[in-house]
């Protein structure tokens, strides 16, 4: 019996000891790293993520379980009964799936970033995964100056937990689905641009946060500082500041910065308006980064939110006159120069300038304007000296009207008298490529608008492509 006892015993020492050499250097084999989805799971705090995951649509819980990498933004337990009951839900089941899901993925980020990334940057902007305007990836607002926050509301608490598809930062609070308004706010740099919609007349925070879709060039504290000159903002009259904001506004349509580098340079309007309640036109150029009215800068692009886009600006951008859109668009320059330069005695640049009528020379706004572009001066055998060229250039004006292209007979004739005395005639349809034909003082019929309705403060530029000549 005792040589049967010691048999067994020794034959279970074996297993133990054939166990034990299984690991070649006789520790135990470490558990392998969850996934960011097993993590949750092992984690109580984060057991309403968990809930949220398997809930909304998309299979969220089996993407997040995939390779990766991913970081998760990942909202405590009492960081969702906060959103959840500031949002009018007593449960988690009353959300919509579909809203459910958008917000979670607004969450994740798809690369791997750890706090100290975040804090090498100190602040910027990222894209979690929601979709937003224009189908856009939703932008991510992070701020590590004093800690790690995220859209200015949410505050990271414990940071890169490791998994195996990525990381996980978890936050005390849940991170909406922003718009371009939450946006602003949450940028402490646009904090002038705040109090400005907040302060000017139109109720301006409601409107920007209806449904759009709205681009947004959104001046810096910087560019509002510069603009207002050391006055406060409570000095700006509220109507005129509602309009200033406003032609920072381009309504309807979300437009990236790809798009306007693809188009190049042209006009758009915006939701700022001039004569007769005409929509304001604002000029881009993408010859040199993006730029708006040849003064304004984009130093940030592609902020995207729900309702739109916001491009970060360098400088505010006014109101614009006739000479604003002149001096902006290189097509222009040779003009620009007849119109000074070239005609030092007549100072055509204030006197287009003009916002007010009652002047003593007559000379009142609104101006309709035709201005000839660059190859249009070319086409001329020699510039006229200054007498000749004054009269040729307020040949190129008509004072007191607004002219636009829904104006004119079509079909047919619209006669219009310029400063410089003479009549022109406008006839559509125009020939060719023209999208309208003029008749000038000297009877010249081959003379063609080819854009229209650059509409500004104080009148309207129709471009053409050859200098009028006057009788």
């Amino acid at each position: 019996m005792k040589t049967k006892h010691f048999i067994i015993a020794l034959f279970s020492l074996s297993l133990i000891t054939t166990s034990c050499s299984n690991d070649d250097d006789g520790t135990k084999t470490p558990e392998p790293t969850p996934n960011i989805v097993e993590l949750a799971q092992q984690t109580p705090s984060l057991s309403s993520l968990v809930a949220a995951l398997l809930r909304a649509d998309g299979d969220l819980a089996t993407v997040l379980a995939g390779n990766g990498p991913f970081t998760v933004l990942a909202p405590t337990n009492d960081a969702f009964a906060t959103f959840l009951s500031d949002n009018g839900f007593n449960s988690l089941e009353e959300l919509p799936t579909d809203v459910l899901s958008q917000v979670l993925l607004n969450h994740v980020i798809m690369a791997d970033v750890s706090a100290s990334d975040l804090i090498s940057m100190g602040s910027g902007y990222t894209s979690g995964s929601a979709t937003g305007a224009g189908d856009e990836n939703i932008s991510i607002y992070f701020d590590a100056t004093n800690g790690v926050t995220f859209n200015n509301i949410a505050t990271v608490t414990t940071a890169d937990v490791n998994a195996s598809n990525g990381t996980v930062h978890i936050i005390d609070a849940v991170l909406g689905l922003p718009s371009v308004v939450d946006l602003a706010i949450s940028n402490s740099d646009f904090s002038n641009l705040v109090a400005a919609l907040g302060a000017a007349d139109g109720d301006l925070v409601s409107v920007l946060s209806g449904d759009g879709p709205f681009t947004v060039l959104a001046p810096s504290d910087a560019a509002f500082s510069t603009f207002l000159d050391g006055a406060a903002l409570g000095d700006v009259d509220t109507g005129a500041l509602s309009q200033i904001l406003l032609n920072h506004v381009i309504i309807g349509s979300t437009i990236t910065s790809t798009a306007l580098l693809d188009l190049g340079a042209g006009y758009t309007n915006t939701g700022a308006t001039g004569p007769s309640s005409n929509a304001l036109s604002l000029y881009f150029n993408t010859t040199n980064g993006v730029m708006f009215n040849g003064i304004s800068t984009v130093t940030k692009a592609d902020i995207v939110g729900t309702n739109g886009i916001i491009h970060a600006i360098d400088t505010v951008i006014d109101i614009p006159t006739v000479v604003t859109f002149a001096v902006a668009d290189p097509n222009f320059s040779t003009l620009v120069d007849a119109l000074t330069t070239l005609t030092p005695a007549t100072d055509f640049a204030t006197i287009l300038s003009r916002t007010e009528t009652g002047n003593s020379d007559m000379l009142d706004p609104n101006f309709t304007v035709f201005a000839p572009t660059n190859d249009a001066f070319a086409a001329l055998t020699a510039v006229p000296e200054e007498a000749a060229l004054t009269q040729i250039l307020l040949h190129h004006v008509i004072k007191e009207a607004n002219i636009t292209s829904s104006m004119l007979t079509n079909p047919g004739d619209t006669t219009a008298a310029t400063i410089e005395g003479d009549d022109i005639t406008i006839s559509l349809p125009g020939t060719g490529n023209n999208i309208a034909n003029i008749t000038d003082g000297s009877g010249a019929t081959d003379i063609g608008i080819v854009a229209v309705d650059v509409q500004a403060e104080n009148g309207v530029i129709h471009a053409i492509n050859k200098v009028m000549i006057n009788n």
